[in-house]
């Protein structure tokens, strides 16, 4: 997400770092290339003129003049700007209020709003252990009850039962109605879209918040859609007290640009961004972890976080106690450590919150495990006995030919697995020895460019 940006804005900054005393010379180029890599990935104009303005204004201060390390104090200002360009800090739903908290998702079609609330309702469900209801009031769209009914039982979450026959208004009542008497502690409903903004679809929302009067109404805005995106949250806002946004699709454009425009248009806090379609895609939106990404920082403490929500804590203490009591880490074992992986978004979610050099080195390394390559592993591993998985060393030619068969995969593509498995072993071996330098040495094996 917001490669280009990045890219940009990591070239910027790692000239000014190099330069020994900061003057309005070079504070100016620098400031030129910040507003072409906005504008480059599409910053709404008026964004790109204030936050260059207050970053001039404060780069030009004696704190950066004459600081000792003037690049790094200059890196600070734009970090500081970008951030609060995006909001400062993380602002959370609010569902302070009797239940069932109501919350009204809106925006226009194909933005993501279904998949959106269903990710949202799992996140409700699993990381706030609230019981959620869903209801679709998307009326003009028959396949949007029906995808959200889906959505629904993936996340694990009641769908209300909704007609194309009802009005929208009548379907968000009787879900209210039910939410309240089968004690829910949120109910959340999505509205129909429309191609462009319309008076009808503006009317049946306004209408439906009167009734609802939900504690949060979220306008969801496809991140793809750059400068339009900005335009419609900021008429989506004229005719409805918005409380936050929510950025689907962030993870599908390089540019990005709606991050950084849409707080400030709108005056309303961007709560959530959507990354990835799989219902785990939902993260918590922090305006100065994404302001450390943008500058190619990374965001270990999001990483730190996904980690700790994604790993099996039982599994982990399993495999300690077992390389504790000196048994040898098998295939079972490293299957068992890609599902922890694959939890926590994948190595793709992983990557992309490391700090640029580090991510740019492991996405150019040979023979870097992707996304793909991890699926792959799984099913090469699917097709061996159990036998195979405990003792990947009785694993020969005429095995391999019969378990790449059953996967699908060339033996090419077995042999390779079981190099990497071979080195994870060695770095298993190492980590119970205690030498935590040898086991990072052991990485570069399986995962060049770490």
């Amino acid at each position: 997400m917001l490669e280009n940006l990045t890219q940009r804005l990591s070239q910027v900054i790692k000239t000014v770092r190099g330069e020994a005393r900061l003057t309005e010379s070079n504070i100016q180029d620098a400031l030129r290339e910040v507003r072409m890599a906005l504008l480059e990935a599409d910053v709404a104009l008026p964004v790109v003129r204030d936050f260059i303005n207050r970053v001039r204004e404060k780069a030009l201060g004696e704190a950066v003049i004459g600081s000792l390390t003037p690049g790094q104090a200059l890196v600070g200002v734009v970090h500081r700007e970008l951030a609060a360009l995006m909001g400062s800090a993380h602002e959370d739903l609010n569902l302070a209020t009797t239940p069932p908290a109501v919350i009204l998702m809106v925006g226009l079609q194909g933005a993501g709003k279904t998949t959106t609330t269903g990710k949202l309702a799992r996140m409700l469900r699993e990381d706030r252990r609230k019981k959620v209801l869903v209801v679709s009031c998307d009326i003009y769209r028959p396949a949007a009850i029906e995808q959200l009914r889906t959505v629904g039982e993936q996340a694990g979450v009641e769908v209300f039962p909704s007609s194309v026959n009802e009005s929208a208004l009548d379907i968000a009542q009787r879900a209210l109605a039910h939410a309240r008497s089968h004690y829910f502690d949120v109910l959340i409903v999505d509205t129909a879209g429309r191609l462009a903004i319309d008076e009808a679809m503006m009317a049946e929302v306004r209408d439906l918040h009167a009734a609802l009067k939900p504690i949060e109404t979220l306008f969801v805005v496809d991140a793809m859609q750059g400068q339009d995106a900005v335009n419609v949250a900021a008429a989506f806002n004229q005719a409805l007290p918005l409380t936050g946004v929510i950025l689907a699709k962030l993870d599908g454009d390089a540019r990005g640009g709606a991050a950084l425009s849409v707080r400030q248009i709108t005056g309303c806090p961007i709560k959530f961004a959507g990354v990835g379609e799989k219902l785990t895609g939902l993260e918590a939106f922090h305006p100065d972890r994404m302001a450390s990404r943008i500058l190619g920082m990374g965001d270990i403490l999001s990483l730190v976080e996904e980690a700790r929500r994604g790993v099996d804590e039982t599994e982990a203490l399993r495999l300690a106690e077992k390389m504790r009591r000196g048994k040898s880490f098998d295939l079972e074992d490293f299957k068992a450590q890609i599902g922890q992986m694959k939890k926590m978004g994948g190595l793709s979610s992983l990557i992309d919150k490391l700090p640029a050099q580090f991510a740019q080195a492991a996405q150019k390394a040979p023979g870097m495990v992707d996304d793909r390559s991890l699926a792959r592993i799984e099913g090469i591993i699917n097709s061996m006995t159990r036998q195979e998985r405990s003792h990947p060393e009785i694993i020969k030619a005429s095995r391999k030919r019969r378990i790449a068969l059953g996967a699908g995969v060339q033996v090419q593509e077995v042999n390779r697995m079981l190099n990497q498995f071979e080195q994870m072993q060695k770095m298993m071996k190492q980590m119970q020895k205690g030498g935590l330098a040898k086991m990072m040495r052991g990485m570069k094996g399986m995962m060049p460019g770490f």
